[in-house]
């Protein structure tokens, strides 16, 4: 805590506060103060400064929207609110959004302090008086106790004499669990210490004014300031924004879900089990977006019954849920029970009107392995069936890339698909029928997304353009312009479908032409009519060489296909797209490439020093066959006794290239090769961190030759470069010379990998 809880009743009346430095500026007298950011650099990146009171602006934007669009579905105490909100001073309203935007509900007075606010303990008399501030009660006494520090929380039960075997070593959780036991709520409100907290009042209210806003459960705006910051950035893709709610029972439905959803994540057992008995009267779940708020609830809640040990109470809270998740762990959980002629029953009905591909699929599969005695699932068949290909182990953490350099080395264009490439085609494609149509409801400028991929509605709302853009694949090269000028319109634009990336154009015309229009065509329909069951699961990779496209899906050892996977590699083989699985074995592949770094520096730190020169050597099947070597300008000094270690002096660099000017050349000769070094973790930070600052990504598997040595040569005292190099007979007469390093660092490559061959022979 900032201060002893006895200490602090005299600092709140006294006034007495530090000055908060996230409060900016001490306010001026009136709400008229200038609001136009000021731009400020940092890391390289332009940052905005927030003007004064800019939470309040926030907040009264806030409010002001939900006036306009949301007067139909305000009750009388969401007026009241908005009414006696406006009637509080100027210092007032602060304080109460500054709760607001706080984490919690319960706050220590003591820690309120706010430059701007003159007078804080009679505005918080003023905030308690009008009811947007209240003593704790009962309800959130143990949110009280977890929102203080231990050694506070053991004060708090001191003049109760509830410390009795309580020992200030305890942990934090310890001290909590006692206090829950020991104190009782009626102590702690009689005492001095209850004056020293407060509640947020109005919560409920002001909760369901945030959703109608925001569509979700928020705490405050903040959201606003990281867009005036810039770390947020909203869209303008309308100049007018449409109520989510038609009805006021359809707004109260879908905030009762999301607030339970919201509560459930720190609910306990004995309260799971309450809402369970509750649940049949929940309210009617009126509407698209109620209903799919009530079946997670309800999914969430079965979900925590089951882990509780509650399996009667679960399987009570699924059947009340109309989704293909409930109906999935009511099947389970009836056949697990031994109820197979029920669970039968439920498979049948499922198939015969699934509510979704994945129920379809589910339901399916589970009935043939558990009534028709098939063995193994669809997503076990599909994955065995896959043909093995051989990936240098080396790509352990990154299987896709090694097999990407696979299928490189087999002449095929290798593109890292897996959703970018339908998410990026479909935005592109269906923009305006997205973002710009009358009939395209977008709720704020936060969102990404039209109320119309959540309700399933899109393909009906505008079936006709769908069709015609649709028709267009046909002729790839008319297809490429109008996206071509999608792209010129709009790139950059945020939105909630796609990434925008400087190559798109790369790939999108190579996949117009060789991909059969009508399968392109089929795949992105079902993407018009089911966007959020068809957004995610296509394949890791696309390839084409002269013969034409494939989709691959890549699986190392333990990986499983998940359903909707399964789901996307069916429809893009049934479409006619070349589609398949391939399984990894990890190999010493003689034909992958390494390249062998060494850096030099002006000091030991990536963040702050520089690099001063790079020696690369390319490695293949045993031998060097590419070396690049190149001083730098680290644009800064070179310490002295850096000069004396590598002989690298502030002369010799003066003329160098600095490191923009040599980054396209070493990017190019690193190509997709791994990245080895002696240490790697220095060197391929430092090389990370210049490009970092130049804005580009430096993404490479690495392999370290020092963590290497010590798996497969064992024995040796010290692993440095020189000891080795002396122990194996390896050249190292100009060591701390990037390049004579890197090819010093070569040969131990070489040892390593006759090592691990001897290992992969013997296996």
């Amino acid at each position: 805590m900032a201060m002893p809880l006895r200490r602090q009743a005299e600092s709140l009346r006294s006034g007495r506060a530090t000055p908060d430095r996230r409060s900016g500026k001490v306010a001026q007298s009136d709400f008229e103060f200038d609001q136009t950011p000021v731009e400020r650099t940092r890391s390289g990146r332009p940052q905005r400064e927030l003007p004064q009171l800019y939470y309040l602006t926030h907040f009264r934007e806030m409010l002001a929207f939900v006036r306009e669009k949301y007067a139909h579905v305000l009750e009388e105490t969401h007026r009241e609110f908005l009414a006696d909100f406006d009637a509080l001073s100027l210092d007032t309203q602060c304080l109460y959004v500054r709760l607001v935007n706080r984490k919690g509900l319960v706050f220590e007075t003591a820690k309120l302090r706010y430059e701007e606010i003159s007078d804080l303990p009679g505005t918080l008399d003023a905030l308690q008086s009008a009811g947007f501030a209240e003593p704790v009660d009962q309800g959130h006494f143990v949110e009280l106790l977890n929102s203080i520090s231990k050694d506070a929380t053991i004060d708090l039960m001191a003049p109760h004499l509830e410390t009795a075997g309580v020992k200030r070593s305890w942990s934090k959780a310890a001290v909590i669990a006692h206090a829950r036991k020991t104190l009782s709520f009626e102590n702690f409100s009689s005492s001095e210490a209850a004056k020293l907290f407060v509640v947020q009042g109005r919560r409920d209210a002001l909760g369901f004014l945030l959703y109608l806003y925001f569509g979700r459960i928020e705490q405050g705006v903040t959201r606003f300031a990281l867009r005036d910051l810039g770390v947020v950035r909203t869209h303008h893709f309308k100049a007018d924004y449409e109520a989510r709610f038609e009805t006021r029972e359809e707004a109260s439905a879908c905030y009762f879900y999301a607030r339970h959803l919201e509560e459930l994540k720190s609910s306990d057992d004995a309260e799971c089990l309450e809402w369970a008995c509750a649940a049949p009267t929940w309210p009617e779940a009126m509407g698209d977006t109620a209903e799919d708020l009530r079946d997670r609830l309800l999914f969430a809640l079965g979900s925590r019954l089951e882990k509780a040990g509650e399996t009667e109470p679960a399987l009570a809270v699924y059947a009340l849920g109309g989704s293909a998740l409930c109906n999935e762990r009511l099947v389970r959980l009836r056949y697990t029970r031994g109820e197979k002629d029920v669970a039968r029953a439920k498979l049948e009905a499922m198939m015969a009107q699934p509510a979704s591909d994945l129920e379809a699929h589910f339901a399916q599969d589970f009935y043939l392995r558990k009534f028709k005695g098939k063995r193994t699932s669809a997503l076990t068949d599909r994955l065995r069936a896959g043909a093995v290909i051989g990936v240098d182990e080396s790509f352990r953490n990154a299987p896709e890339r090694g097999a990407a350099e696979v299928f490189r080395r087999q002449g095929y264009e290798v593109f890292y698909s897996e959703n970018a490439v339908w998410r990026a085609l479909f935005g592109m494609l269906f923009w305006e029928e997205i973002y710009c149509e009358e009939a395209a409801a977008i709720h704020n400028a936060f969102e990404r997304l039209p109320q119309s991929f959540k309700s399933g509605g899109f393909y009906e709302a505008f079936r006709d353009r769908i069709e015609g853009k649709l028709a267009l694949l046909k002729d790839p090269a008319a297809a490429f312009q109008t996206l071509l000028s999608s792209l010129t319109a709009h790139y950059g634009t945020p939105n909630g479908i796609f990434r925008w990336r400087p190559g798109i154009a790369d790939w999108l015309g190579p996949f117009l032409q060789k991909a059969p229009p009508e399968a392109l065509a089929t795949v992105l329909r079902e993407m018009c009519r089911d966007y959020m069951g068809r957004k995610d699961g296509f394949p890791d990779l696309m390839l084409w060489n002269d013969e034409g496209l494939r989709f691959v899906e890549i699986k190392s050892a333990g990986d499983q296909i998940r359903r909707n996977q399964l789901l996307q590699l069916d429809l893009l083989g049934r479409a006619g797209f070349a589609v398949e699985v391939n399984r990894v074995e990890w190999i010493i592949d003689p034909e992958q490439i390494y390249v062998v770094v060494d850096v030099e520096t002006t000091g030991g730190r990536a963040a702050r020093n520089r690099v001063t020169e790079i020696g690369a050597v390319k490695v293949r099947n045993g031998k060097i066959i590419g070396k690049w070597q190149s001083l730098i300008n680290p644009q800064q000094a070179i310490p002295a006794n850096i000069t004396r270690l590598t002989g690298i002096s502030n002369a010799m660099v003066a003329g160098a290239p600095v490191f923009a000017e040599i980054a396209d050349d070493f990017q190019s000769f690193m190509g997709e090769a791994i990245f080895v070094a002696h240490n790697v973790r220095f060197d391929y930070g430092f090389i990370t961190e210049e490009f970092r600052r130049l804005d580009r990504r430096f993404r490479h598997p690495q392999l370290c030759t020092v963590a290497s040595m010590r798996a497969l040569y064992k024995g040796h005292k010290s692993y440095s470069l020189g000891n080795l190099c002396e122990a194996f007979g390896i050249d190292l007469t100009s060591h701390h010379r990037a390049l004579c390093d890197a090819e010093a660092a070569a040969e131990l490559l070489f040892l390593i990998n006759a090592r691990r061959m001897e290992a992969v022979q013997k296996t």
